[in-house]
């Protein structure tokens, strides 16, 4: 009784928070919106046993990706408001997901009808079992050479965007590493000596 009244109160602010992300225009407000949105996700993740796909989440997403994003939002100074006036334009799209969303919700719950108890708790494990351990075997198994190739495409991303963002384009600035080791001091300071004057 006391988990489900757990899961709904996580997923209360979960809705909460996924709605300030959408609706909130300070870009700073909405990260922190999703930051909370992680974080009550990794609690929920955690009613279910799922430990390690828990703390992920919240090393991953909350310690890198978000630190990464308000970086970008604060220090780069974008014009995220002036890419949001359009929003109504996309609000068709969004009000298709949701009910796709809760067609899915609907089916789950449907389920049960058909002898499939979607509600009910996992078996509760034995206190030495470790998920960690069971994720890496199965994925350096089973599923080893779909890693490999998860990893050869976030390189490939990697240098991509290394790429993009070092190319010329007009008006950029950018160093000249071989020109400033070159500086000679006559070249950039010009000593004058002058007589010592008094005062009136």
């Amino acid at each position: 009784m006391f988990v489900m009244v757990l899961f709904y109160a996580f997923s209360a602010v979960l809705i909460a928070a996924a709605l300030g992300v959408i609706t909130t225009r300070n870009p700073v407000h909405s990260a922190l919106c999703l930051v909370l949105a992680f974080f009550t996700s990794a609690g929920i993740w955690l009613l279910i046993e799922a430990e390690f796909l828990a703390i992920v989440l919240v090393l991953v997403y909350v310690g890198a990706v978000m630190v990464l994003f308000l970086f970008v939002v604060m220090m780069l100074d974008v014009g995220v408001e002036e890419l949001r006036r359009g929003f109504t334009r996309y609000a068709w799209l969004g009000w298709l997901t949701a009910f796709v969303v809760i067609l899915e919700l609907v089916g789950v719950i449907a389920a049960r009808r058909v002898g499939v108890d979607a509600t009910r708790s996992p078996v509760p494990l034995p206190a030495d079992y470790g998920n960690t351990h069971e994720l890496g075997a199965v994925l350096y198994t089973k599923y080893v050479y779909a890693f490999e190739l998860a990893a050869v495409l976030l390189l490939v991303a990697i240098v991509a965007a290394i790429a993009l963002t070092m190319r010329k384009r007009p008006g950029l600035k950018v160093q000249d590493v071989s020109q400033q080791v070159a500086v000679r001091r006559e070249d950039r300071v010009r000593l004058v000596k002058m007589d010592a004057e008094k005062r009136p």
